[in-house]
């Protein structure tokens, strides 16, 4: 099989051709898709994707789509992971409830559940406040932000508690980061100039913009299993359904350790839906 692994991030497998719009890994090349993707029409067995099409615009995330498609063999089959809203607003209106009902116990739950349904929508900065959340020593709730977020969490405070915190919730929460830092020079004279001409509150309006679009933390919209469902139908995909972590049509797939690694869910919090081409 010919497998092609888009907006792979650090969760790649050797043996697929990985893309990522900025890497440091040999194994994984650089490419921005909202370019359309390099290859050849009928070039693939396999198009999955994790944790990406929530960073695109709705647009970009449909053409996308239509490009795995193209790229796909027929019969091929798409694998699409992203954050589970529906799981989300469940949680949330559960942590709700018991916070209303007096229940003070669950309220660092509703405390992160209001952060999974708005901080990577909203925030101005890296990391944001769900990365102030995850440094705190003092976390009342780790086997609840466990469950929700899974190994990223494990392998955060395993290896991470005496490094840089926002370093380590860039690379272990976002599922993609885009270098935006990689053209800081022209981006630091530009705020220069905005501040000279309009002053610090355009320049922090414009260095909030500058992460907004080029971060690459931002979701730019959420799905749920209807919505989902219905962007892959309406790219052509037939047979879309909703699966778990370790369940997929994908010949022996849990063997390449992306969605499942020794045999536990890589990100709890995810909605998994796989297509097939005609």
């Amino acid at each position: 099989m010919k497998c092609l692994n888009i907006g792979c991030g650090s969760n790649f497998h050797a043996s697929w051709t990985n893309l990522d719009i900025s890497s440091v890994y040999p194994g994984v090349q650089t490419y921005d898709i909202r370019k359309g993707l390099p290859f050849a029409d009928l070039s693939f067995d396999v198009c999955y994707s994790s944790h990406l099409i929530e960073h695109l615009t709705q647009d970009d995330a449909k053409k996308l789509l239509a490009e795995c498609q193209r790229v796909l063999k027929p019969k091929g089959i798409i694998r699409i992971v992203v954050p589970d809203l529906q799981e989300i607003a469940k949680n949330y209106l559960e942590a709700l409830e018991q916070v209303q009902s007096g229940v003070v116990e669950a309220e660092p739950n509703y405390d992160w559940m209001m952060l999974e349904l708005l901080d990577q929508s909203v925030r101005s900065y890296s990391g944001g406040k769900m990365g102030e959340y995850l440094v705190n020593p003092g976390i009342k709730n780790k086997e609840f932000v466990r469950s929700r977020i899974g190994l990223e969490f494990e392998h955060y405070w395993q290896t991470n508690k005496t490094v840089e915190p926002r370093k380590s919730i860039l690379e272990k929460i976002q599922s993609k980061s885009f270098n935006w830092y990689a053209d800081k020079t022209r981006i630091t004279l530009a705020k220069l100039l905005v501040t000279l001409v309009a002053g610090q509150e355009i320049s922090h309006a414009f260095t909030e913009g500058i992460f907004r679009q080029k971060s690459g933390q931002i979701h730019q919209w959420m799905y749920d299993h209807f919505s989902l469902r219905r962007i892959l139908e309406e790219a052509g995909f037939i047979e879309v359904k909703a699966c778990q972590a370790d369940q997929s049509r994908i010949e022996d797939f849990n063997r390449y350790n992306l969605d499942m690694l020794d045999g536990k869910v890589r990100k709890p919090d995810s909605l998994f839906m796989e297509g097939i081409k005609p």
